[in-house]
């Protein structure tokens, strides 16, 4: 069995140090943090990360985050954390999105009037793509 390596220094050099929650618990010999390992379990395909904070930056609500890639709201908040994703600053505009299948994208494109006024990304979702655009706010 290799031995776990310390979050924080990265050396490999640590010793056994209990059990906390069922798993082994590790005292790092170079940095003196203590660490467990790994729970084995399900672990989240890192391609929903990427999207998850993909759609974070680009304005999407956790909640909608939740909905649309099936993984929890408060997975994407724990990762928007762990990884120091700074949420967008509100502006006059606003996101608003669409779930489209390939010729329906291909459609969309087609008509030019579609593009004016708007900022637009499209982001794969699978076998899908996500459109997000940003329209100004109507009104004062």
């Amino acid at each position: 069995m290799t031995k776990p390596s310390c979050p924080k220094c990265d050396t490999t050099e640590a010793t056994k140090s209990g059990v906390v929650g069922g798993r082994q618990r590790y005292k790092c010999k170079n940095c003196g943090y203590h660490f467990s390992v790994a729970k084995v379990g399900r672990e989240v395909n890192s391609y929903y990360v990427i999207k998850a904070l993909q759609l974070y930056i680009e304005g999407v609500s956790y909640r909608e985050i939740e909905r649309l890639l099936g993984v929890s709201h408060v997975s994407v908040m724990n990762w928007v954390k762990k990884y120091g994703v700074k949420a967008p600053r509100q502006t006059d505009y606003h996101p608003t999105y669409k779930i489209l299948n390939q010729k329906e994208l291909a459609e969309f494109f087609q008509d030019p009037q579609q593009l004016k006024g708007a900022g637009l990304v499209v982001t794969e979702l699978g076998d899908k793509y996500m459109m997000i655009r940003w329209e100004r706010f109507k009104g004062g």
